[in-house]
């Protein structure tokens, strides 16, 4: 095998194995549904230490099927389960659990993580030294398109754990050729059994978001659980005993001519909505396989029913696309037990939560239409947040019903511009002595009480930074070599923040589906592929204005605000988000390639700037207390930085590097 197929191979296999991790551990543990980031951290610290290893003499990638093969059986083996409590930031789902600290938990599986993914890394990290920097880079980059190819196909096509092992062990006992042994051999054995097992459940199937098992539950007269990461999410019930008739005791709309429900999951809300002569049912559910769940095996088979079209979609991108108007718009206990992607905060349903999002389902209505939204609220404040943010909206309190304590309080809201369509015997009064203020579209954290960090998060950044720094001192030599490339450093923290705010605002203009995402990232890869092919042929004579440059896209970027991209119409909304988003990206790494291109070590300059992605992924949590859009200042901010660490090395270029076939721009 060539070099340059075994690099592009390598970095398929590298973040192939990132992306798979981050989906198979928030499967099996429950804390990591909501902190998938902290692997993809996780990820980078280790494969920062792989780069940094590089260029010692005994080669770790060999043992790279052990260490895999123990990560697996370490989450098999100690399935950790946290208590999820209420307080300040909450989470969904009937959950009995308990296990160590919180802080603790995630650190361990960040540093678990880390060490695994630095061997794949360093097998990465040994070819990438023996090619002129950029077409390194280049390599890696078409390895890394593949990788995000490969995983989103078996995310379409469902494929279980087992599948994504065999593609794993076929890299690895490839890449281990001609030298393969026993102490490969074996751990992939025990890999892929290990994923076997899991894959072999028949009551288990995989969504593009979830592990989903279902079983039948005696106590509810043999009604069909189902669960998601192994935490109980609906259920299937027949019309007559869904909660959701109780909407329609608050709801008296003129007409149920067009009834719209978002988070239609198993068809609850649907069958309910039919009961009381709906004539036209449109169903939003984001995830395909709970879709298809409650077609089959729904006792009242709503989505087979001629008046019901089902649409496989996020609920806040089908409001912005659709022109339709409604008789009742119903959020329908629409929770989830993911985050959007492995590199923000941001959950499935955070955009259906927002001021700016129930003003547009309240644009929909017809004359005498009604919104109306039910959960089950484990906090008095959250219930609360979401009828002061429909007081704000229709400029009245909603109504309101509610049954249970407020340990697991049912609350029903409805809200309407015609009074005549309320049966309102209790508007809300608020139960809190301050009430949370709206979530909004540039923070999206409606279970977040205030704009702050959790003690949860302080805590785990602390240990994880105390750690990492630990860890690039035992494993990555002497610090002073790095030292070097603190330009770079920084170029890969704030490089994070913009593709942390490229992914976030796609997820509000197109969706926040797997497949919104999966094009994002493609298309952030492909950005720096079109970068690197410019650097590659082109030196800048004076490349210090290319940050001028950056600044001014960062500017333009941080002044268009999001809504106005909203108004658009899909195809202009597509190509102005584009440009908006992925030219930053672009001319950050120009600046990127051409410091990088002239490196006298580029594994170590690439794993600083693994590190500072790392730490830019750590910082992210800020937008917690920020917003999003402030994202763009700090990034900012940080390349300001790299400028001056690396401002030394912005001479003026009066000849191509050796190699390269193009002129100089100034």
């Amino acid at each position: 095998m060539n070099d340059r197929l075994r690099l592009i191979l390598l970095s398929f296999l590298m973040l192939f194995v990132e992306l798979t991790m981050i989906r198979w551990t928030g499967s099996r543990v429950v804390y990591l549904s909501y902190f998938s980031n902290f692997v993809l951290l996780g990820s980078f610290l280790g494969i920062g230490l792989g780069f940094l290893r590089a260029e010692r003499a005994r080669n770790l990638f060999p043992f790279a099927p052990m260490a895999l093969a123990a990560l697996v059986a370490f989450i098999v083996a100690f399935p950790v389960d946290i208590r999820l409590g209420g307080g300040d930031l909450l989470f969904f789902g009937g959950l009995d659990t308990s296990g160590p600290p919180r802080e603790l938990v995630l650190t361990v599986i960040f540093l678990v993580v880390a060490a695994a993914m630095m061997f794949v890394g360093e097998g990465v990290a040994r070819v990438f030294v023996t090619f002129e920097p950029l077409e390194a880079y280049k390599l890696d980059l078409l390895g890394s398109v593949l990788g995000i190819v490969a995983f989103s196909l078996l995310s379409f096509l469902r494929v279980p754990p087992i599948g994504w092992g065999i593609v794993v062990a076929a890299l690895l006992v490839l890449l281990c050729m001609p030298r393969i042994g026993w102490a490969q051999i074996v751990p992939l054995v025990v890999l892929l059994g290990l994923l076997g097992a899991e894959s072999l459940d028949a009551n288990a199937s995989w969504s593009p978001y979830y592990k989903i098992t279902v079983k039948e539950e005696p106590a509810l007269h043999n009604a069909l659980m189902v669960y998601v990461n192994s935490v109980p999410h609906q259920v299937h019930q027949r019309a007559d005993a869904a909660p959701g008739q109780l909407v329609y005791e608050l709801a008296r709309p003129a007409s149920l001519a067009n009834v719209l429900v978002i988070g239609a999951g198993g068809g609850n809300d649907v069958s309910v909505a039919l009961q009381h002569g709906a004539r036209h049912v449109d169903a939003v559910e984001i995830d395909p396989r709970l879709y298809d769940l409650g077609k089959s095996r729904h006792p009242d088979h709503p989505y087979q029913d001629p008046k019901v079209d089902a649409h496989i979609d996020d609920g806040r991108a089908f409001l912005e696309r659709t022109s339709k108007k409604y008789d009742l718009i119903l959020l329908a206990l629409p929770d989830s037990i993911t985050l959007v992607s492995g590199q923000s905060s941001l959950r499935l349903e955070s955009y259906l939560f927002t001021k700016e999002a129930l003003a547009s389902a309240r644009d929909h209505l017809e004359p005498g239409g009604v919104f109306a939204m039910y959960n089950y609220y484990r906090e008095v404040w959250l219930a609360d947040r979401f009828a002061n943010t429909l007081t704000e909206v229709y400029g009245k309190p909603p109504c309101e019903l509610s049954r249970g304590d407020a340990s697991n309080r049912l609350a029903f809201f409805a809200a309407s511009n015609d009074s005549t369509a309320l049966t309102c015997d209790a508007p809300w009064q608020a139960s809190v002595d301050k009430v949370p203020p709206p979530a909004t579209d540039d923070h999206p954290f409606p279970y977040l009480r205030t704009r702050s960090l959790p003690t949860l998060y302080l805590g785990a950044i602390a240990l994880m930074l105390l750690f990492s720094v630990i860890a690039v001192r035992s494993v990555g030599g002497p610090l002073r070599p790095m030292t070097s490339y603190i330009d770079l450093f920084f170029m890969g923290a704030a490089f994070l923040l913009i593709e942390t705010k490229n992914v976030v605002q796609f997820a509000l203009l197109f969706g926040t589906t797997w497949f919104v995402n999966a094009i994002v990232f493609a298309g952030v890869l492909l950005s720096v592929l079109v970068a690197v092919a410019v650097s590659r042929r082109v030196t800048f004579r004076r490349p210090a204005r290319l940050y001028l440059l950056l600044l001014a896209s960062l500017v333009v970027a941080w002044f268009v605000p999001q809504h106005s991209l909203l108004a658009l119409d899909a195809a202009p909304r597509f190509f102005a988000a584009v440009a908006i988003a992925f030219f930053p990206i672009f001319v950050a790494n120009l600046v990127f390639t051409q410091r990088f291109k002239d490196t006298a070590s580029s594994v170590t300059a690439f794993g600083a700037n693994l590190l500072g992605a790392m730490v830019g992924g750590l910082i992210e949590y800020s937008a917690l207390i920020i917003g999003y859009r402030m994202l763009l200042v700090v990034a900012g901010a940080l390349y300001a930085l790299a400028f001056l660490f690396g401002r030394r090395h912005l001479h003026d270029h009066t000849a191509s590097p050796a190699g390269a076939s193009a002129g100089a721009i100034s």
